[in-house]
């Protein structure tokens, strides 16, 4: 049997969903941005099969910025997390709407 593009994007929707799931279930930090990096590498699995399908390498050029700019921004969540547990010592997303006042 052979892949084709669409059981790639099949997978990609459903690791999206999984991710979506993930964000509007939990409380903790962690698992929510462990969530949105899911979602993220679910957009990027689909566009390198849209990439595929119309047989185009600039997909594949704008997964690996998309790559660079997802480590940056988890190197900031995760300073964020340091900075709120340290600070308040749990890590549940209750903690952040505290910070309002």
């Amino acid at each position: 049997m052979q892949l084709l593009p669409y059981h790639f994007i099949v997978l990609s929707i459903i690791v999206f969903s999984i991710g979506i799931i993930g964000v509007l279930s939990r409380k903790n930090i962690f698992i929510i941005l462990m969530s949105v990096e899911l979602m993220l590498n679910a957009a990027n699995l689909a566009i390198i099969a849209f990439s595929r399908m119309n047989a185009d390498m600039t997909g594949h050029v704008l997964v690996l910025f998309v790559i660079a700019i997802a480590a940056a921004e988890v190197s900031v969540g995760l300073a964020l997390i340091i900075a709120m547990y340290r600070l308040r010592e749990e890590i549940n997303i209750d903690v952040f709407s505290k910070l309002r006042g």
